[in-house]
């Protein structure tokens, strides 16, 4: 900091510090020094070095505590004791510290103690312009009669500026006018006065308000300025004469006015203003007695009003002199002349009279059809005698003339529309070509009877109904509802549904509609295993003539209940119960598998989602049961002491609400090593000669399985090729079908009888999670009516072959790919 306050010391410009070089010395303990600086410098601007100017040691300052002694200006300087260099500490406004003094000094007064010196400061801050001359209005008014001389003098108030000497006002100018001139007086240190002279006669009648600005200007480089806004509002003086807005004044008059009718209102206009410029109406001194007593002249308004009987038969026409006047002191007057002509009066209104008339039509009637006939007449005669019908509303029906005059025929124009509108209310109109004009009215209603020509409309199409299976018989499951916008027989509705002897509508023999309601019935219940989804079309009926009628497609799903068990596939269910037995080494370790539950339910989702559970063990330290995968594995090595036989009872339920279940009983015999492998000795030497024949069979079916599915895929490519790109359009897809299923054959071999158990698989099966495979979730599609479809199965899988309790992993034989590929 104190680095660069030296250097801006160094480097400052002249006007922003000035040494005076002025240094007093009273006595070894006291000194003044003077510096000058502009105002409004930024903070931090180096005044002087008082240590350097003072000849003091810099080194003893801080130490001496050099300091400036508080004061109301102290505040605006800092003083570096390590350097003793004077800074602006703040923004300085010489205005608000000296206001207009010619010289403005700030005086400080510093301290050093140890010993004691007084060392005072005198700090002028010079002047910059920066202030703008100002008025003290934003506008000035001045208000000069029009009849004023040229020459007049008008003095104005002096801007002032908050800075003084060259940087205050120095002249002033006037904005570009015809009427002023502006001179300045120069007052000395008042100041200069800005004065207005007025060069060229007022007229308040060409211009009322002449505005102008007036701008002072100070000394500095650039200047700067300030303006007012002079507005001088001419004053009035009587001398113009009230002019009439018309060169003449001709009005028409209806014989037997009422009394108090304006006849006309003349208006005369004075350029003045105030009570020159108001103008009184009167009758001109020409005007006779019999005159006065028919009209009547409203001074204020200038209404020429009736006061009498007007007859046509008396008089035809009228001039009636008009005085207009003005208010001033001297006042001036206008005479105009004005002509009124009487006209004969149409006092009679046009008479309507219906004939014919047809109070209701049929909405489907032709347009050009007759509704009525309708006759005008009119007492007057001549133009008052003249007349025109019409219809004011728009409607769609006019009135055509007939040959005979004043005769006119009510026919439909357009086409009618009941269930838009229903009734038309008419005005015809009659009116003569009289003045004034005058007319007449008669109101028709008119009503549109109904034909039939609207078929029902159902709320909905199609409609999407789900029914839980298991419904009750002969109870409601679903309505259907539609409407008619015509009227009466023609809106009452019937339904019936759509029987034929198509594949599609087999199932409508087990439905029932509500002719009137259009609730349907169900005479059966349904089972989601059995059928998923099927559609049927309901038929809506009016009772018009001839009748109309509309169709709509009724879409039915029928929505899965928990309503199947559990079946166990393995073991083998023998007399309503499952029971296998499987035989194991003593010396197998533990996680050893022993055998594996089959099961599947016939719901789907959480009602076919199948868990397992051990209901009953002999030994729960032994064996542990796979909840999901129906895996039995031992759960340690078998000992000395433990069991040669133990019994497991299988619990297999599913998560429906209210789950359902079955049970399954597995004999887990233990042997020994050696008696296991003699065991399967006897019976692999017993089995090798039927297995071959059985594998022979096989073989042969594989071959003639795979050349059908070989000509069933050249088949279907050749008739995917020759439909037309959009024939999916034409088939409508069943909802999918989501369950569990597993398959199993059976088949001997002599004396041996052996089960294939595993999935049946099509395309599109996806195995549901956590289910192991035990699960399939088997989309049902079913066809529909005449359409062919070739589903091939394209999954193989390793299902196990069970032996008489004994199960095997095996890889696919040529029997599990015939059952897997099925066509």
């Amino acid at each position: 900091m104190e680095q660069r306050g030296l250097k801006a010391w160094r480097d400052r410009p002249p006007q922003v510090a000035f040494l005076f070089a002025l240094v007093l010395v009273w006595s070894g303990a006291s000194a003044q020094i003077r510096y000058s600086i502009s105002e409004e410098v930024k903070e931090g601007t180096v005044v002087g070095n008082v240590a350097k100017d003072l000849g003091l040691d810099r080194s003893t300052l801080q130490a001496r505590g050099y300091r400036i002694v508080t004061s109301s200006t102290a505040t605006l300087f800092n003083l570096n004791q390590n350097d003793g260099i004077l800074y602006v500490n703040k923004r300085i406004d010489r205005e608000e510290i000296c206001e207009r003094s010619i010289t403005c000094l700030i005086n400080l007064k510093t301290v050093l103690e140890n010993p004691l010196e007084i060392h005072y400061v005198a700090i002028e801050v010079l002047d910059v312009n920066d202030h703008s001359p100002s008025f003290p209005e934003k506008d000035k008014r001045l208000e000069i009669s029009e009849s004023v001389l040229p020459g007049a003098r008008f003095q104005l108030q002096a801007a002032s500026d908050g800075d003084i000497g060259m940087y205050s006002v120095q002249q002033y100018k006037l904005s570009q006018n015809d009427n002023f001139r502006l001179e300045v007086i120069d007052r000395g240190e008042d100041g200069k006065v800005p004065v207005l002279l007025l060069q060229k006669p007022l007229d308040r009648e060409v211009m009322e308000r002449h505005n102008f600005t007036l701008t002072a200007i100070d000394g500095g480089k650039p200047s700067r300025t300030g303006d007012i806004e002079i507005i001088v509002d001419v004053l009035d003086s009587n001398d113009n004469w009230p002019i009439f807005s018309k060169d003449a004044y001709s009005v028409t008059l209806s014989e037997n006015a009422p009394i108090g009718t304006t006849v006309i209102k003349v208006n005369a206009i004075d350029l003045d203003e105030g009570s020159n410029g108001e103008v009184i109406y009167s009758f001109g001194n020409n005007v006779n007695s019999k005159l006065r007593k028919l009209f009547h002249v409203d001074g204020n308004s200038g209404e020429i009003i009736v006061n009498g009987l007007i007859d046509f038969e008396v008089k035809d026409t009228y001039e009636i002199d008009i005085q207009a006047s003005d208010k001033g002191a001297a006042p001036l007057k206008t005479d105009k002349s004005v002509r009124v002509k009487i006209v004969d009066l149409n006092d009679n209104a046009p008479e309507i009279e219906v004939t014919s008339f047809s109070d209701a039509v049929a909405e489907d009637c032709r347009p050009g059809t007759t509704i009525a006939l309708i006759s005008v007449n009119d007492l007057d005669s001549g133009r008052n005698g003249k007349v025109m019908c019409f219809i004011s509303e728009v409607v769609p029906f006019t009135l055509t003339p007939s040959l005979q005059d004043n005769m006119y025929a009510l026919v439909t124009k357009s086409t009618l529309d009941r269930e838009k509108q229903d009734r038309f209310d008419l005005t015809i109109v009659a009116k003569d070509a009289g003045e004034p004009v005058l007319s007449s009215v008669k109101a028709i209603r008119i009503v549109v009877s109904d034909v039939n020509d609207n078929s029902p409309e159902f709320s909905l199409s199609p409609y999407n109904f789900y029914i839980t299976e298991n419904n009750p018989p002969g109870a409601s499951v679903f309505s259907v509802t539609a409407s008619d916008k015509d009227e009466g027989d023609n809106a009452l509705i019937s339904y019936h549904i759509q029987r034929d002897g198509s594949d599609d509508n087999k199932l409508t023999s087990f439905l029932n509609i509500n002719h009137k309601s259009g609730d349907i019935l169900a005479l059966k219940n349904f089972d989601f295993e059995t059928l998923k989804t099927f559609h049927f079309h309901v038929v809506a009926t009016d009772s018009g003539t001839p009748s109309l009628s509309s169709n709509v497609t009724v879409n039915v799903f029928i929505l899965d209940q928990n309503d199947n068990s559990p079946v166990i596939l393995y073991p083998v269910s023998t007399n309503g119960s499952a029971e296998g037995v499987e035989e194991i080494p003593r010396n197998v370790n533990a996680g050893h598998l022993v055998t594996k539950m089959r099961a599947y339910d016939a719901d789907i989702g959480y009602n076919g989602w199948l868990l397992f559970s051990l209901l009953e063990v002999t030994d729960h330290s032994l064996f542990g049961l796979d909840r999901y995968t129906g895996q039995i594995r031992t759960l340690r090595s078998f000992t000395e002491t433990d069991e040669a036989e133990h019994k497991l009872v299988i619990l297999v339920k599913d998560n429906g609400n209210v789950s359902l279940s079955a049970t399954a009983t597995v004999i887990v015999k233990v042997v020994e090593p050696k008696e296991a492998f003699a065991a399967s000795d006897v019976k692999t030497a017993a089995t090798d000669e039927d297995e071959n024949n059985i594998t022979l069979y096989l073989i042969i079916t594989l071959g003639s399985v795979s050349a059908l599915f070989l000509i069933s895929i050249i088949v279907l490519m050749v008739m995917q090729c020759s439909k037309s790109t959009d024939y999916s359009s034409k088939y409508l897809q069943d909802a999918n079908y989501d369950g569990t299923l597993c398959h199993s054959i059976q088949y001997r071999s002599g004396d041996k009888r052996y089960m294939l158990v595993g999935p049946r698989m099509s395309i599109g099966s996806t195995i549901v999670p956590g289910s192991n495979g035990n699960t399939l979730v088997v989309p049902d599609r079913r066809r529909a009516s005449g359409e062919v479809r070739v589903v091939t199965c394209l999954h193989y899988t390793f299902p196990y072959i069970v032996t008489q309790g004994q199960s095997n992993n095996l890889f696919p034989t040529p029997f599990e790919m015939l059952v897997s590929n099925a066509i």
